[in-house]
């Protein structure tokens, strides 16, 4: 299923030395200072690497964190700030607002910026991954599991290290909460989408994808709920993806509530549903077509074009016109001029968040060596006035969408 996600564009950051001229006051230091700038270009290379795979991610982003952590714990034994937390400048653009950065001199700001990143990468792996042509069972979780990874890495952020920050993030930034909020939403509506894909396969109870569905549709509605005070200029278009997303599964809920209803032998409230479903579908068609007109950040998804999309438009007609002939035939019941409320509750098949743990602090951060770094040495210029590095977009790869075959799982 290519063009299936709406991906909003990786940050950018400005390339960092580490090079804090006499302060590292010994080798061991040094040695530090050269491993972050080498591990950190590494890992933001793996940004853009088509090869790079979740394993490969994650080695590259512990090596970076493991020693970044080496400025922002405490290594001396009292409860007092890392005296080398405030020593560097780090810039970073946002995911919604071009290429204006943010900076902070900050290393809990870079950690949290680089992490962000971290989770954009596995959205886009999963978005990746999906659109291959037959996609194995192994692969499609794969995508799930790492849309639940990305979940998990935007809610820790949220909930532990933004909080840590002096400086707050600005209005419309990535990092402040009504724009990490719809990330964490919308990678686990997603990882949901994996989950109904799974069952409609497998031919599961009509009132399990029902509720899924139902439950799928109401993440999206609420992150876009989320972004509704943000600049129209800059969320309109994210919005108009999940709110194609939330018709669209509101279409299927009342589709399979539908099949439910006629099981129980209730054809005018199953007639009445899959009405509802085509004015869902319906809304839904038009909004894919707002959604491609609609200019601002990210990736244009094409769910219209996709497989999955159509085959629902055609499910909702044939189960219509077989609950018309019935009634026609057997029930004559009467249609109900209210949809049915749904209150569908999922039991299974939820998507939580997979929690996200910083690796151990690297074995080169000792108290001894953290000893070595002498403030009093750098030259106070190079620290008032750090030299203005620009902060160029990332290239990410133009992928060429493959033949959609329909399926999310085999």
């Amino acid at each position: 299923m290519a063009h299936w996600f709406h991906r909003n564009p990786l940050k950018a950051t400005a390339p960092v030395s580490f090079n804090f001229y006499g302060v590292a006051g010994s080798p061991a230091a040094n040695k530090i200072c050269n491993d972050l700038r080498t591990t950190r270009a590494r890992l933001l290379e793996m940004f853009t690497d088509v090869t790079c795979n979740p394993e490969i991610m994650k080695n590259a982003t512990d090596a970076y964190f493991s020693l970044l952590q080496g400025f922002i714990l405490s290594l001396d034994g009292t409860t007092q700030e890392n005296k080398m937390r405030f020593i560097q400048n780090f810039k970073w653009t946002d995911t919604l607002q071009g290429n204006t950065p943010s900076a902070q001199q900050d290393a809990i700001f870079e950690l949290i910026s680089m992490a962000f990143n971290v989770a954009i990468w596995y959205a886009k792996f999963a978005s990746r991954l999906a659109g291959k042509e037959n996609i194995t069972e192994a692969e499609a979780k794969d995508v799930h599991r790492s849309l639940k990874v990305a979940a998990g890495i935007f809610k820790i952020l949220k909930e532990v290290h933004i909080p840590r920050l002096i400086t707050p993030a600005e209005k419309g930034r990535d990092l402040e909460p009504r724009v990490i909020d719809a990330y964490i939403i919308q990678s686990q509506a997603e990882a949901q989408e994996v989950t109904i894909a799974r069952a409609i396969e497998l031919k599961h109870n009509a009132t399990l994808i029902a509720a899924l569905a139902f439950e799928t549709a109401n993440f999206y509605q609420k992150a876009d709920h989320t972004l509704n005070t943000l600049e129209p200029e800059c969320s309109s278009k994210w919005r108009k993806y999940l709110q194609l997303k939330q018709h669209f599964y509101m279409a299927y809920a009342y589709c399979y509530h539908g099949q439910t209803l006629l099981a129980s032998d209730k054809c005018g409230e199953a007639i009445r549903s899959l009405q509802e479903a085509e004015k869902c579908y319906s809304r839904a068609e038009a909004l894919c077509k707002e959604y491609r007109q609609t200019k601002g950040p990210g990736t244009t998804a094409k769910p219209s074009e996709q497989l999955f999309f159509l085959k629902l438009g055609g499910l909702i007609k044939n189960t219509l016109e077989k609950c018309q002939r019935e009634n026609g035939f057997i029930y004559f019941h009467k249609v109900p001029v209210e949809a049915p409320q749904l209150e569908l509750k999922a039991s299974y098949g939820l998507a939580e968040p997979i929690s996200f743990e910083l690796p151990p602090l690297s074995e080169l951060c000792t108290p001894e060596v953290y000893a070595t770094f002498d403030l009093t040495k750098g030259a106070k210029n190079d620290k008032a006035k750090p030299k203005e590095e620009e902060v160029k977009p990332m290239k990410e790869p133009d992928l060429k969408p493959q033949k959609d075959t329909g399926c999310v799982v085999s």
